[in-house]
């Protein structure tokens, strides 16, 4: 693993934004894999911006996202593809055709998993993928578990995700408990992973991901096996690693 330091939020952004602009600029047609969530959040605006100074282009570029809560469809404000579309894909010139996110509307398990690998598959799988990490080590929505995920799956969202996705929604019940997720061995598919992290809460996550056994029980563990991750990590982030 590389690991990038950054000094907060807004650095960690602009890093994590440089790392993206760069694969996009040197690969005008990249096959993006994108992530949800308020740590990602910075990144897209950063790009955004860069577009309209026109710095970077993203006409050609597809991207498939981790993942979406199941029962959702795609124009709920609090699903995936609402929040891609709201807050990266509305404002710069992507084909909206390329962009891809799991069937929440699709109910049937084995279509809708089956459907996406299928999807990714025939894309070539990804160039550059980019993941937060969750308090528990979860990547995409991938919770610890016995075994690391193999192609995308319908999980059962642990009550720590429920909690830490609940300040999305005007009220907690209203999470969904499942959700489709890109599986393990298909995000280790990518030929370049970016992990982004900030924050004390993330500090033993991101410890387990960097000098951890390598274990599903942190899922995000099995990317030291990766020939190419870099972190982008604050110091509060980084404080429990020995070697940071």
């Amino acid at each position: 693993m590389k690991i990038i330091h950054a000094k907060d939020y807004d650095d960690m952004s602009r890093k994590v934004a440089n790392l993206i602009s760069a694969q996009v600029i040197l690969k005008p047609k990249s096959v993006l894999g994108l992530a949800t969530g308020t740590t990602p959040i910075g990144a897209y605006k950063q790009l955004i911006d860069w577009y309209h100074k026109g710095d970077v282009d993203f006409a050609e570029v597809s991207t498939y996202n981790l993942d979406e809560y199941r029962g959702l469809s795609g124009d709920d404000p609090q699903s995936y593809r609402y929040f891609m579309n709201h807050q990266f894909f509305d404002h710069i010139d992507i084909d909206k055709d390329n962009t891809h996110v799991p069937d929440g509307t699709d109910l049937d398990v084995e279509h809708a998993c089956k459907s996406y690998d299928q999807l990714v598959k025939d894309a070539g799988y990804v160039d550059l993928q980019l993941l937060g990490i969750g308090r528990n080590g979860h990547i995409g929505f991938n919770e610890p578990a016995d075994a690391f995920s193999k192609g995308t799956q319908c999980v059962d969202l642990t009550p720590s995700t429920i909690e830490a996705n609940s300040r999305l929604f005007d009220n907690p019940d209203d999470v969904p408990r499942q959700a489709y997720t890109m599986g393990v061995q298909t995000i280790m598919q990518a030929r370049m992973i970016v992990v982004a992290a900030t924050g004390a809460d993330k500090a033993q996550a991101v410890h387990d991901m960097i000098e951890g056994a390598v274990t599903p029980q942190c899922p995000a563990s099995i990317l030291q096996l990766h020939t190419n991750c870099w972190v982008v990590a604050d110091a509060e982030a980084l404080s429990l690693c020995q070697g940071e």
